[in-house]
């Protein structure tokens, strides 16, 4: 008789985890109905990781808008990376410090965004920092970034931390030099980019800083505007950006709004220059702007999407009242055009860059130029390259 409720007790418990199932690739969202796409755990991916600590204190205005207006030139450069047949994943962080307007027991610090591969949101973010005097703990943010940040644990992927300002990196509580060494023992490297004079931040403890977790130290020129070169190919690209626009299906509660930050980061970088507004496009057309959280093009690649998963409800107006053949016909049709828009944007882009590089003028030492030259040392130690 024991034996007999045993093997009761071990049928329903069968039961009941078979009725569960054990696929964790599609997970539903607390109070919504679509499915929400995670990231499965890759072993042939390699995760570019990098945290931005920038300084919003008063004298930061510069610094800021060449974060705003580098950005998409920054994404770019990175999407050409390579490690092997390795899938390559963009992940950027986003911390501020050093301004009033934060909290002063948390140091003056404040992570805006964790790491995300949300290029939209990462945009938004940027363009919504605003400068305002107070003091600088270098050493406190760069240790409220290992804390709080899910850094990958494996030592293939490159993990870096730049934190610029123009304070003494040794202001505050915390010391640099403990934070460096923590950050060591996580195969995290620290970059640190002084904004202004060479000579006054290496005397400020700048390039110390940066010398422990074999880091880059850098000074730039903050406020230096960012120099746009005109090409005889941005009209084409910014034309096609409209048509890439349009083959975007969004669905889910939150489809609507996100459909609506994409268009307002390009007006974003509209307002910047012209250029820039380019690069975002080439960034749209990189395998990093993916959104299939939210685009039915997109989350139709995945090789868990199901068609039946998506509720009429979550539908766009224009999707409503048709059947699944007819949804998944309109779905083909805009993969395909996305997929023929993209490649005549990389076609333009190509011609582009052969084009910069014959009208460059000048040693360039912005915060991007920093920032690219950085990763792409420190990540060739990692087995990346880049064309």
């Amino acid at each position: 008789m024991k034996n007999i409720l045993l093997l009761s007790l071990f049928s329903l418990i069968c039961i009941h985890s078979s009725c569960r199932g054990n696929d964790t690739s599609i997970a539903k969202k607390k109070n919504t109905n679509h499915k929400v796409y995670t990231t499965k755990v890759d072993p042939y991916e390699r995760n570019i990781q990098v945290a931005l600590l920038l300084d919003t204190s008063n004298s930061m205005d510069g610094l800021i808008d060449q974060a705003k207006a580098q950005l998409w030139e920054i994404v770019n450069e990175l999407s050409y990376a390579k490690c092997g047949h390795n899938t390559i994943n963009l992940q950027i962080a986003l911390f501020e410090y050093g301004n009033d307007n934060l909290k002063a027991d948390q140091g003056y610090i404040r992570q805006v965004l964790g790491f995300s591969n949300d290029l939209d949101l990462i945009s938004k973010e940027l363009f919504g920092l605003n400068t305002n005097g107070g003091s600088e703990y270098c050493g406190q943010v760069i240790q409220t970034s290992l804390q709080q940040l899910d850094w990958k644990k494996s030592k293939d992927h490159l993990k870096l931390i730049f934190i610029a300002g123009n304070e003494s990196f040794t202001q505050g509580s915390v010391d640099y030099k403990d934070v460096a060494l923590d950050a060591n023992e996580k195969n995290i490297t620290v970059n640190t980019i002084f904004c202004g004079n060479y000579r006054q931040g290496i005397n400020s403890n700048w390039k110390d800083g940066a010398i422990i977790t074999k880091g880059e130290y850098t000074a730039i020129d903050h406020n230096k505007a960012t120099v746009y070169i005109a090409t005889p190919y941005d009209d084409l690209i910014l034309e096609l950006n409209n048509k890439l626009n349009d083959t975007y299906i969004h669905y889910g509660r939150q489809g609507a709004s996100k459909k609506s930050l994409q268009f307002t980061q390009d007006q974003n970088a509209q307002r910047s220059d012209k250029a820039n507004a380019v690069s975002r496009t080439v960034s749209k057309s990189s395998s990093f702007y993916n959104n299939k959280n939210w685009d039915l093009v997109d989350a139709s690649a995945e090789t868990e999407f199901n068609l039946d998963d998506i509720e009429e409800d979550e539908l766009p107006e224009e999707l409503k009242g048709k059947n699944k053949k007819e949804i998944k016909s309109i779905i083909d049709t805009k993969t395909s055009n996305r997929k023929s828009i993209q490649k005549q944007i990389k076609d333009l882009n190509s011609k582009r860059m052969l084009y910069l590089q014959k009208q460059s003028k000048g040693e360039d030492n912005s915060l991007g130029k920093a920032l690219i030259e950085a990763i792409k040392k420190q990540g060739k130690e990692k087995s990346f390259t880049w064309d």
